[in-house]
C-alpha cells in the first residue's frame, strides 16, 4: 500500500509576535515534511479580527525568513489549495456549516447574549460544568423556519453526541479516549456575523488542503475529540495527530516572559544567531543522533523522526542556548561576523527591535553610545569621536581587524559594541584603583607601565607566540605575575576590563596610540 503524501501546516493566528513555542511547532512540522519529502504549508488563521494586526503578519514572514524555515505553499507562494488566509475563505465555511444542518449534524441557535449570560451565571453560582444548555437543539422545523422568516439573528452549532466516547490515536501519547459528555456541549461553528469559529475554519481548511498530520502543542488535546467529531459529522477522514510536548521554564511552568525572552524578535535584539535558535529549539523534546550536538537545518531534516519525540515537557535552558550561540559565533567567517555584529555596533537593524521592559535579563548595551561607531544617512560608517580622525574606510578596516579578536570572546552579537569602543574613542584614564593590581602599589604599577612601552614597541616585530613569551619574561624580570603585568596595560590601552585579547588590540590600535595612552595613564597615577 502506497503511503499518502505528508502534508503538514503551521497555521498561526496573527494576533501577536512569533514566540519560541510557535517556532518550535513550525520547525517540527517543517522537519517532518522535509524528512518525508512532503509539503510544509503556511496558513494564516485570521478569524480573530479584534486582535488582528498587519504587523503580526509581517512578523510571521520576517521570522520564518530569518530562521531559514522555507515553506512550500501559502503566503506569497500561493499553491493549489489557496487562498491560504482564512478571511478569504468565508464563503466555503458558510457552505459547509449549512451542509451540516442539511445532514442533521448541526442546528440553528437563536439564543441571544442576554440568555447565554444568564445561563453562565446560573452555572457559576451552582458550580455546574460550563457550556451551552442545548436549548435550540430541540426546536422543530416550523419553529426554526419562523425564526428565520422573522429575521432573528442566529449562530450555527454542532450536534455533539451526548453519550458514548470519542477515540483517537496520537503519535506520541498513544490511544486517547474521551467521554462525549465531557466535550464542549454543541459549540458554535458559524457566528451571527457570518464569521466561522476557529474549529470550523480549522477542520474545513485541513480537509481541503489535504493535511495528513496535525502537529501542534499538547495544550490542544482537549480540542481534539471535538475535531474528531466534526470530521465524523462531515463524513471525512481525520488527519493523524501528534501533540508535541510543552516547553517549560526552569520552574516547571509554561515558558513565559517572566523567564526571559520568548518572542523571536527579542532573541534577535539580544544578539542570537538564527542557526543557534534553530539548532537548540529543534532539540527541545526531540532526540537525534547519540552524542551529536550541532546540526544544520538540512541535517536536522534528515535525522528527524516522529518516534524520537518525547512525551515529557521540554525545559528551556537559557544557559544552554547561550552555549549554542557562542559556538555558532565561533563558526562564522570574519565577513559573516562583521555582517552580523554591525547592526549592534551601529544601533541599526535588529538592534532597534523592541525589548520587553519586564524581562529579567538586562537590556544590551548597543549602538554608537557604546561602540563609538555610527552610520550616516547614506549608510556610510563614521567615528562619533571626530578627534580620532578616521575616514569611513578606516572605520571599516579597523572593524574588520577587530573581528578575529572579538570572535573568541563573544557569547552574544550585542557584546561587540562595548568590546570595540576603545578603538573609536579616546578612553578616559580609569580610576587608579582599577589600574593598580591588588598585590602592587602605585610605584610598582608605574614601573610596569614604563616597561610596557618597550613591550609595545617590540610586539610589532614579533609573531603572536613570541609576543606572549615576551610578556611572560618581562613579568618575570619585574618579579610579578603575568596577570599583574597585563592588567594595567589593558586598562591603559583600552580603558576597560571588557576588551579583545590585549596583544591583538595593541596591534590594531597601533604603536603610537598605544604608547600615548600608556604615557597618559602614567601621568595620571
Amino acid at each position: 500500500m502506497q503511503e499518502k503524501e505528508v502534508r503538514v501546516r503551521y497555521a498561526p493566528s496573527p494576533t501577536g509576535m512569533q514566540h519560541i513555542g510557535g517556532v518550535r511547532t513550525a520547525l517540527f512540522n517543517y522537519l517532518f515534511a522535509r524528512s518525508k519529502n512532503g509539503k510544509f504549508i503556511l496558513r494564516l488563521e485570521d478569524t480573530d479580527r479584534t486582535r488582528y494586526d498587519e504587523k503580526y503578519v509581517k512578523n510571521l514572514y520576517d521570522t520564518m525568513d530569518w530562521l531559514g524555515i522555507d515553506w512550500d505553499e501559502g503566503g506569497s507562494k500561493g499553491g493549489p489549495f489557496g487562498p491560504y488566509v482564512q478571511s478569504e475563505r468565508f464563503a466555503l465555511y458558510k457552505e459547509y456549516a449549512m451542509k451540516l444542518i442539511e445532514n442533521g449534524e448541526a442546528y440553528y441557535c437563536f439564543c441571544d447574549a442576554e440568555r447565554l449570560d444568564r445561563i453562565r451565571k446560573i452555572q457559576t453560582e451552582n458550580k455546574m460544568a460550563p457550556g451551552y444548555d442545548r436549548n435550540c437543539r430541540h426546536l422543530t422545523a416550523q419553529e426554526v423556519k419562523a425564526n428565520l422568516d422573522a429575521g432573528k439573528p442566529y449562530v450555527i452549532r454542532l450536534k455533539v453526541p451526548m453519550e458514548g466516547v470519542t477515540k483517537f490515536h496520537d503519535h506520541i501519547l498513544g490511544d486517547i479516549e474521551w467521554k462525549n459528555e465531557d466535550i464542549s456541549p454543541d459549540p458554535v461553528l458559524l457566528k451571527s456575523d457570518g464569521f466561522p469559529t476557529y474549529h470550523l475554519a480549522n477542520i474545513v481548511d485541513d480537509h481541503f488542503m489535504k493535511i495528513s498530520h496535525v502537529m501542534r502543542a499538547q495544550e490542544w488535546i482537549p480540542s481534539t475529540p471535538l475535531h474528531v467529531q466534526m470530521y465524523r459529522s462531515f463524513g471525512w477522514e481525520h488527519p493523524e495527530f501528534c501533540h508535541l510536548p510543552m516547553v517549560n521554564g526552569s520552574d516547571g511552568k509554561k515558558l513565559s516572559k517572566r523567564h526571559g525572552s520568548t518572542s523571536v524578535n527579542e532573541f534577535r535584539a539580544r544578539g542570537y544567531l538564527p542557526q543557534a535558535i534553530v539548532n537548540y529549539v529543534a532539540m527541545l523534546g526531540c532526540s537525534y543522533e547519540e552524542g551529536k550536538e550541532f546540526y544544520t537545518l538540512e541535517e536536522l531534516s534528515n535525522a528527524f523522526k516522529l518516534e524520537h519525540l518525547n512525551k515529557a515537557p521540554a525545559v528551556f535552558d537559557y544557559k544552554k542556548l547561550e552555549y549554542y550561540n557562542a559556538n555558532y559565533i565561533r563558526r562564522l567567517s570574519i565577513e559573516e561576523l562583521y555582517k552580523w555584529t554591525l547592526p549592534f555596533i551601529t544601533g541599526t537593524g535588529d538592534a532597534m527591535l523592541e525589548i520587553n521592559p519586564e524581562n529579567p535579563q538586562p537590556k544590551p548595551n548597543v549602538g554608537p553610545e557604546f561602540s563609538g561607531v555610527a552610520l550616516d544617512e547614506n549608510g556610510q560608517l563614521y567615528c562619533v569621536d571626530k578627534s580620532m580622525n578616521m575616514s569611513s574606510e578606516d572605520v571599516k578596516n579597523t572593524l574588520m581587524g577587530l573581528m578575529p579578536l572579538i570572535q573568541e570572546r563573544l557569547k552574544f552579537l550585542t557584546e561587540a559594541a562595548e568590546m570595540i569602543h576603545f578603538m573609536f574613542t579616546e578612553p578616559a584614564v580609569p580610576p587608579a584603583e582599577q589600574i593598580i593590581p591588588k598585590k602592587l602599589d602605585i610605584a610598582k604599577t608605574k614601573e610596569v607601565l614604563e616597561a610596557a612601552k618597550d613591550f609595545v614597541h617590540q610586539v610589532f616585530k614579533l609573531n603572536h607566540e613570541e609576543a606572549e613569551e615576551l610578556a611572560k619574561s618581562t613579568a618575570e624580570k619585574l618579579g610579578i605575575k603575568l596577570g599583574d603585568f597585563m592588567m594595567p596595560i589593558r586598562m591603559a590601552v583600552t580603558g576597560s576590563r571588557v576588551s579583545p585579547p590585549l596583544i591583538g588590540s595593541i596591534i590594531v590600535l597601533g604603536e603610537e596610540k598605544s604608547i600615548a595612552r600608556i604615557e597618559k595613564t602614567i601621568a595620571a597615577l
